[in-house]
This record gives C-alpha cells, sequence and structure tokens, in this order.
C-alpha cells in the first residue's frame, strides 16, 4: 500500500557517528531549498540507529538518514516491520544530493544541477562581525554575481548562499573567469578554511513520475 505523506512535508531522522558530524550533516540538511516540500529534521542523534529511532521515525515519514553509523542485524529487521527506510552515507554530498531527488520526487520533478563554476579558496579574510571574505582562484567555469554557490570542505558542502557581490582587487565586478582571483563575501558563515572548494551551480527541473516510497529496509548508499 503506497504510504500517504500528510501535505507537503518530508520528517527524516538523522543519526552520525558524532557530534561534530552531526552538526555538519545537519547544516549540511538545513541549507537545502526545496519550494515545494518542507524538509524537517525532527531528530538528529549520535550512535548506530536504534528502535527508538524506528518508532520514531515509524511515526512520520518513515525515512531515516544515518552518516558513518551502523544498523543491527535485529534492528534491520524492524525496519522491515515497520516500513521504515534507513539510508547509511559515507560522503555528506551524497547524502544530501539523495536528499533533494526523494524531495523533489514527492513534487512530481526531479531537481538536477548544472556546475557553472569552480574555485579554490586560497586566503580567508575577516569581513565585518558576522562575515568573511574568501579568496578565490577561479579554475573552472565563471563565478558571477547573482549565481547560487556552495562552500565545499573535507566531508561535503557546509555553506550554500547568492553571490551578492565580487571584487578583484578593489574593483567591484560582474564575474571571474578561469585564471582570476576574486574576493567573494559571505555572511552568518565563518567555518570555511583554505582548501575549500567554491562551486556554483543552477538548479536543472525536469518531470519525473518515480516518487518515493519507503522501502522498508536498509540501504548502504
Amino acid at each position: 500500500m503506497p504510504f500517504d505523506y500528510p501535505g507537503k512535508k518530508l520528517e527524516i531522522l538523522i543519526k552520525s557517528d558524532s557530534m561534530g558530524t552531526r552538526e555538519a550533516v545537519v547544516s549540511a540538511v538545513e541549507s537545502l531549498t526545496s519550494p515545494q516540500v518542507d524538509i524537517e529534521i525532527i531528530q538528529a542523534g549520535v550512535g548506530h540507529v536504534s528502535k527508538s529511532d524506528l518508532l520514531m521515525a515509524g511515526a512520520a515519514s518513515k525515512l531515516i538518514l544515518g552518516f558513518n553509523v551502523d544498523i543491527l542485524p535485529r534492528i534491520k529487521e524492524l525496519a522491515k516491520e515497520h516500513r521504515v527506510e534507513v539510508r547509511l552515507y559515507r560522503v555528506i554530498y551524497d547524502l544530501t544530493d539523495d536528499l533533494k531527488k526523494i524531495a523533489s520526487s514527492l513534487t512530481g520533478t526531479e531537481e538536477s544541477e548544472k556546475i557553472t563554476g569552480k574555485a579554490k579558496v586560497i586566503a580567508v579574510f575577516p569581513g565585518g562581525r558576522k562575515s568573511v571574505i574568501l579568496g578565490c582562484q577561479v579554475e573552472e567555469g565563471v563565478l558571477a554575481v547573482g549565481n547560487r554557490f556552495r562552500v565545499i570542505s573535507a566531508p561535503g558542502p557546509v555553506y550554500v548562499g547568492t553571490v551578492d557581490s565580487l571584487h578583484i582587487e578593489k574593483d567591484s565586478v560582474r564575474q571571474a573567469k578561469p585564471g582570476q582571483q576574486a574576493g567573494l563575501r559571505i555572511s552568518g558563515f565563518k567555518r570555511a578554511r583554505v582548501g575549500d572548494f567554491v562551486e556554483c551551480f543552477e538548479p536543472v527541473r525536469t518531470n519525473t513520475h518515480a516518487r518515493w516510497q519507503p522501502s522498508g529496509g536498509v540501504l548502504r548508499l
């Protein structure tokens, strides 16, 4: 029997191996945007997937996302009984990309992305009380004002925003091309580091008829 969703809300439960990765995963999920589906984290905990996790997810959208955790055989059987789907990941980007596809499938459209520019963070400067300026070396495509972008660290994406301004030396510019170095200001986020990457992207939507349904089991992705 198909699972009926109340309204347009996808309620998920997250389990991670440590507090640090828990915060990184929650931050990455909260940065996702889905205009037609509200992605809500009902609980984010540390440790392997447990029976209480299954019961909580079973009363919601029947979806648990695990990062660097596992599930015991007896809990795996309970997942089948309660028709709860447990998805296990090792890379944060895979987790968020998968979650976007699930949310998009519930609306009848699938959202993918076109990468329009890539740059490496070669310097980080203070930009004010709640901001930093990323010194970026453009490697592919362009960084352009108005583009959506993400900051990618070793575990995966850690910040998503819109390019509000770009500067080459002291000049304000509309875009920066390969070989150029540009300053990109980020407000409300100060965890970017030298060696991170900045990736600009455009959403691409296509119609789809494959609507996600909880499988009642464990998927290692």
